[in-house]
């Protein structure tokens, strides 16, 4: 009797983990088909406010082509690097997303260019996965954790987190301080889908108040590969300075409990610097000995100390 209710118990045991190793799979397949080659759209509109004297700004509209570079594929851990096209013979680094799995803390945003390290429980991380959100310059963003979900042949991510003004705001405005995120990522038949319902939001040291509500649709849909041919060419040549400038920045994070960072110094932002840097490193064929070392020194003085 004890060992056949022994033997139920590993049978058990072992459809539970083929279960979570079907599940772990599925959400690795759904995370990778992110990368490729998209045309896209963006759309942002404010919708409601408690503040009956609100004046609405116009609603947002924008489209483009992007490719996105899937630079690290491990069993944990899939990054993707945007790159948006600005014309035929013109593109930009943009944005970069790591998806790691059951990672053990986020580094939340608060106000004024500061993130601070938080420690996530066992709990909170079984079976999830942080977003982690970067900068063009690859300095912080935002970060969040969720569950992927596949369910009647649908598969989807959601999440909440706090982040600084969108780059479509951080210079028009200044009427708020914080964007609370509600973030959901789903696959569609033509791509994918990044929806937003989003809070603008008044934050102070003691008190958050709401100013303004939004809702975001930003759609990728899969593009003629041949149109990205300059981006990839120019992408091959400055890839190597910028998995130098990850390598760097993941220094500080395992470092510091606390990123506060400086807006701009003699006119110019972090990110022109390092775009210009790239620009001298593809040019001058640096090694990665002499791009870490370039891109320390520039990164170490938008660093905000103590």
């Amino acid at each position: 009797m004890k060992k056949a209710i022994y033997l139920i118990i590993l049978l058990i045991s072992f459809q539970q983990t083929l279960k979570a190793q079907s599940k772990f799979d599925e959400d690795r397949k759904a995370i990778l088909s992110l990368g490729g080659f998209y045309k896209v759209t963006f759309d942002y509109a404010e919708t409601f406010t408690p503040d009956t004297g609100y004046k609405f700004y116009p609603h947002y509209h924008a489209s483009g082509y992007e490719m996105a570079v899937v630079e690290q594929d491990s069993k944990n851990k899939i990054v993707i690097q945007h790159i948006l096209l600005t014309g035929d013979s013109s593109v930009i680094k943009h944005w970069r997303e790591d998806w790691v799995y059951e990672e053990p803390q986020l580094l939340k945003f608060n106000k004024d260019n500061t993130w601070t390290n938080t420690k996530l429980s066992d709990a909170d991380v079984k079976g999830r996965w942080v977003q982690k959100v970067f900068q063009v310059d690859d300095g912080p963003r935002y970060e969040s954790i969720g569950t992927w979900v596949h369910v009647d042949g649908k598969h989807q991510w959601q999440s909440d987190c706090d982040s600084p003004l969108p780059r479509r705001e951080f210079t028009k405005r200044g009427d708020y301080n914080v964007l609370q995120r509600g973030n959901r990522i789903y696959l569609t038949s033509t791509g994918w889908m990044f929806e937003q319902d989003n809070k603008k939001v008044i934050r102070t040291d003691n008190t958050d108040r709401v100013l303004v509500q939004e809702k975001g649709y930003e759609e990728f849909t899969r593009a003629d590969t041949t149109k990205f041919t300059f981006a990839q060419n120019w992408w091959k040549k400055q890839q190597p300075y910028w998995t130098a400038v990850r390598q760097v920045w993941d220094e500080i994070y395992s470092q510091q409990a606390v990123i506060k960072l400086q807006g701009k110094i003699n006119g110019k932002q972090l990110y022109e610097k390092l775009f210009d840097l790239a620009d001298q490193s593809a040019r001058e064929k640096w090694d990665s000995a002499r791009n870490k070392k370039e891109t320390r020194k520039i990164i170490a003085d938008y660093l905000i100390k103590g």
